[in-house]
């Protein structure tokens, strides 16, 4: 499940099932909320699906909020996340290093990447700890911010982020790459009829996520 814009109070949230590609239900939405999202899955469970385990972006609360089956983050929104903080080019070399950690995630296994990370985290510990002070306030803040916040995302995040690995007979994808397919044709459908009004933009949207 992911919610795409089309505007900054224009998106729609999509229920896809993982197994036969197939949108379930979707929603047009102003804003992505948590409460959006547990609808949605009563909703699907209220018409008789089985929901096996749930694959999504990782928004804050989302985990927790479906304790009661797997849930899985999309480990390409976990990549994108951590190259936002590092960028695509790191100039210090624990950026570069993180880097090279990062791109084992979606493709290596839980143990290979948890020991990679751990050992990054050994050889960088100090580095992380380093203060800057300054000298008219008198107050620090950590010198390495932005290194410090990947770290803890991939940290945070790491129980989620290998729970196909951890429920391998259920055949969880481990990214919503599908779903993501699905917004970009709609946006590229969109583009092409840019001159529609809203309510012929919503009836096509519609036609679209039925197919």
């Amino acid at each position: 499940m992911d919610t795409s814009y089309f505007r900054d109070d224009f998106g729609v949230m999509v229920f896809r099932d993982g197994y036969q590609k197939r949108n379930l239900l979707w929603k047009f939405i102003k804003h992505e909320t948590l409460q959006l999202y547990k609808q949605g899955i009563m909703a699907l469970l209220k018409q008789g699906w089985d929901i096996k385990a749930i694959v999504c972006d990782g928004k804050r609360g989302l985990f927790t909020a479906f304790e009661s089956m797997p849930v899985q983050m999309c480990q390409f929104h976990q990549t994108a996340i951590v190259t936002r903080y590092i960028t695509k080019r790191p100039k210090l070399q624990a950026g570069k290093e993180l880097k090279q950690v990062l791109s084992l995630l979606t493709r290596s296994d839980k143990e290979s990447f948890i020991g990679a990370l751990d050992q990054w985290f050994i050889r960088w510990k100090a580095f992380l700890s380093e203060r800057t002070i300054d000298p008219e306030t008198n107050r620090w803040h950590y010198t390495h911010r932005r290194i410090r916040s990947a770290y803890r995302s991939l940290k945070t995040n790491l129980p989620y982020l290998f729970t196909y690995y951890d429920y391998f007979d259920l055949n969880i994808p481990n990214t919503t790459n599908s779903l993501e397919g699905t917004f970009s044709n709609l946006k590229t459908k969109l583009q092409v009829h840019a001159g529609l009004k809203l309510h012929r933009k919503l009836k096509l949207i519609n036609e679209l996520l039925k197919n």
